[in-house]
């Protein structure tokens, strides 16, 4: 694994941990981050999902402040709505911008526990059964438990997959803040924990929902995307309660519908793309501009609602990325003793991508 790439991509462009540990505040806590910081970081990564950074920067005030119940998690949320529209995104981004590191979270991923003899990888072996005395479990605890000053993330991925032995388990955790696995001998702590689930319940009733809305009539009198949205939030909410109790549905304290990605922020997720691309150029000591054209280009042809962002990634990749690498092959070399980096720039010539260095 290339680590140096790595850092690149999941660090933030500036030292956001300096930056934690110079705010200061009149009410002192245990905890030491600057919430606009955070805040920031959050509207530069996420287009289009006001409420879900809403949400996020509320809880962090209230943490910011040490005035959580004790004795529970820190907040507890669960992002809904389609997939490929940021609901993972959110929390790369909040770990990146309050541990500097977008991989500083635990992730379980609840598709590999749909099956009732997997609930041991979240509570452990039960006495009596292999590796029941050593309590392990998926959990990282030095993620979970955060770094000082700043709150621990835990990412239950998927959550609809996950088993009803699993889900119990969550419900004890959202109720006390702990986990005791099966055996009696270890005890995880959720109580400095900020903990997301993500799924994508109705997802298949909502693309249907969309292929309704092309249809002849629709296309002539077209809803507005306010109306699409709470339609949306209908089909979700309905799902979410036949497909969790009452008493799991009532212990979250947030619960927040993504929007879908409308086609005025397709060409700024698409920059977005572009400057992932260029924190992973840096190690190459060059950089990327793109035209607008280029963007445009993009952003037309690799736009999908139904996949998202995900479909930008993969018309990044075939449209620039590609073409990219073929000239980095052929015409650039990596010097030690460069001090300045080089800049190439992006152009569109019938339908396929040129580049040009800008140094020259």
């Amino acid at each position: 694994m290339d680590k140096a790439a790595l850092d690149s991509e999941n660090s933030p462009e500036h030292d956001v941990l300096q930056s934690h540990l110079a705010h200061k505040s009149r009410l002192e806590s245990r905890f030491k981050f600057d919430v606009d910081v955070v805040l920031d970081a959050l509207k530069k990564d996420i287009l289009g999902q006001e409420k879900a950074i809403e949400s996020v920067h509320d809880i962090l005030k209230v943490v910011r402040a040490d005035i959580t119940d004790p004795r529970r998690p820190l907040f507890t949320a669960l992002f809904l709505g389609p997939t490929g529209v940021g609901k993972t995104e959110v929390v790369r981004s909040l770990a990146r911008s309050l541990h500097g590191d977008a991989d500083a979270f635990c992730r379980v991923d609840m598709n590999t526990l749909s099956q009732e003899h997997y609930s041991a990888a979240i509570t452990g072996a039960p006495p009596g059964y292999v590796g029941a005395k050593e309590g392990n479990t998926l959990f990282d605890q030095d993620k979970m438990e955060g770094s000082p000053g700043r709150p621990g993330i835990v990412l239950f991925d998927e959550l609809e997959k996950a088993s009803p032995e699993v889900l119990q388990a969550l419900l004890n955790v959202f109720d006390n803040g702990m986990l005791t696995v099966a055996s009696g001998e270890r005890t995880y702590s959720f109580r400095n924990t900020l903990i997301f689930m993500t799924s994508n319940l109705g997802a298949r009733d909502i693309q249907r929902y969309e292929q309704r809305q092309n249809g002849f009539i629709r296309r002539l009198f077209p809803r507005s995307a306010k109306g699409r949205h709470k339609q949306v939030e209908d089909i979700v909410q309905e799902k979410l309660l036949k497909s969790f109790s009452p008493e799991f549905v009532n212990r979250i304290d947030n619960i927040t519908i993504f929007n879908w990605i409308e086609m005025e922020l397709v060409g700024d997720l698409v920059k977005l793309e572009v400057q992932r691309l260029n924190r992973r150029l840096l190690k190459h000591q060059c950089r990327l501009t793109v035209s607008d054209e280029v963007i445009d280009y993009v952003s037309s042809t690799g736009f999908d609602r139904q996949f998202g962002a995900r479909a930008l990634r993969r018309a990044v990749r075939r449209v620039i990325e590609v073409p990219l690498a073929e000239y980095l092959l052929d015409f650039h070399s990596t010097d030690d003793n460069r001090e300045d980096i080089v800049v190439y720039h992006a152009e569109l010539h019938k339908g396929h991508v040129f580049f040009q260095c800008k140094n020259s």
